[in-house]
């Protein structure tokens, strides 16, 4: 990591004190996130109006990364319009695959102290959680296959 000590307090900050961890009162959209690898799972909400994601919030379990990451995403696109976020969540990914200019990392803000998870090949699926989560809402809700509660491998730790 770059700077380890600026990535793990925006890292210990969104765990200890996350903003959008809580029910979302009359969400709009509403899709579960699971990542079978380790047993991540979050339930991605949001409020939109006129194309507008004008409200957002998650619920679920999972490592520091895949809830750090989530929170970061709606602080992001939270007030942006569905297609600015989309982009952004494009950014995301390819920032983690490496394909992404540092113009377009700066963008992501907070997001982009993610940006060495990719030398980390089994903490990805965690990282892109949240974001996949959002762009499959928005491609129509296809769900991650649910597993029951009995068959999820442990919560992947960090």
């Amino acid at each position: 990591m770059q700077n380890n000590t600026f990535y793990n307090e925006i890292l210990t900050e969104h765990n200890m004190n996350p903003y959008h961890k809580h029910e979302l009162a009359d969400a709009d959209l509403s899709l579960e996130g699971v990542n079978p690898s380790c047993g991540d799972d979050i339930v991605l909400s949001l409020k939109v109006a006129d194309g507008i994601i004008t409200d957002g919030a998650y619920t679920g379990d999972g490592c520091a990364i895949s809830q750090a990451s989530a929170d970061m995403m709606l602080d992001l696109v939270i007030g942006k319009p569905k297609d600015e976020a989309l982009r952004l969540a494009d950014i995301f990914v390819r920032m983690i695959k490496g394909t992404a200019s540092e113009e377009e990392i700066e963008e992501l803000e907070e997001a982009s102290v993610l940006r060495d998870i990719s030398h980390m090949p089994a903490r990805v699926k965690c990282a892109v959680l949240g974001w996949h989560t959002m762009e499959q809402m928005f491609a129509g809700g296809q769900k991650t296959p649910l597993i029951p509660k009995e068959e999820k491998p442990e919560v992947c730790h960090m």
